[in-house]
């Protein structure tokens, strides 16, 4: 089972998952973002060829997680297709996969600056953002907003020196109002968690996010300052 943490935002309690997820206890909800599904054969269309699997590799870690926890509903935040023509792209195999997936929980989809609503055809529900509990839950971060958030969009990732060696890992963006979920997807990159497109969500302070040896590891970081983020005893594989 992937390592889990508990920990508190926007007055609910959470689990992190180490498989950049979020589990939401109260609501048997399973969060997740940028999954990028179909980017392989987005990549293969423009003569780039990459192995087909990823689809397949990714929906295998969801329906795990979804196992695991337990989830009576799946909630993705966006960006779950990597483009606007992935529905014509997928392969049936995957498209099956989806409609399961679906009856077996509710399916939300909330729409992406890439996807557009193309998750409506696996027998998932679309919408623009999700209210629940105070909580606000789309696409891309809003700096202006008020109430608690969360969000994707931006694959934040954290760059570590671990006794002596650089490793990068996904990991959350989040301070007290703001929750930056990492990208889901098996074939994605990320952007730097000190970036300054990911730090302008922040007032000031923020922090970055991972599980590992059990354990939810926070990162100090500050909007506008540089960072090195050094850790020992965490384990990489």
């Amino acid at each position: 089972m992937t390592a889990a943490t508990a920990f508190d935002f926007g007055g609910h309690r959470f689990v992190a998952l180490a498989d950049r997820a979020l589990y939401w206890p109260r609501h048997g909800a399973l969060i997740v973002a940028d999954l990028h599904l179909e980017k392989a054969s987005w990549y293969a269309a423009l003569g780039q060829p990459l192995p087909p699997y990823d689809s397949h590799d990714t929906l295998d870690r969801l329906a795990r997680l979804a196992t695991e926890t337990g989830a009576r509903a799946i909630w993705c935040l966006g960006d779950s297709f990597h483009d606007r023509d992935a529905a014509s792209r997928i392969v049936p195999a995957a498209a099956q996969r989806l409609r399961a997936q679906a009856a077996a929980t509710k399916l939300l989809w909330i729409a992406g600056n890439h996807d557009g609503l193309s998750g409506r055809a696996w027998g998932g529900e679309v919408a623009d953002e999700l209210l629940i509990d105070g909580i606000i839950l789309r696409h891309q971060s809003d700096p202006h907003e008020r109430r608690p958030e969360m969000s994707g969009h931006f694959h934040p990732k954290l760059r570590l020196t671990v006794r002596g060696r650089s490793v990068a890992r996904a990991c959350f963006a989040a301070d007290d109002q703001r929750l930056i979920l990492p990208a889901f997807g098996s074939l994605t990159g990320g952007l730097d968690v000190s970036d300054r497109a990911i730090a302008v969500n922040f007032r000031d302070h923020y922090r970055a996010m991972l599980v590992a040896q059990g354990k939810l590891i926070s990162f100090p970081y500050r909007n506008g300052q540089e960072n090195d983020a050094t850790a020992s005893g965490i384990a990489t594989g």
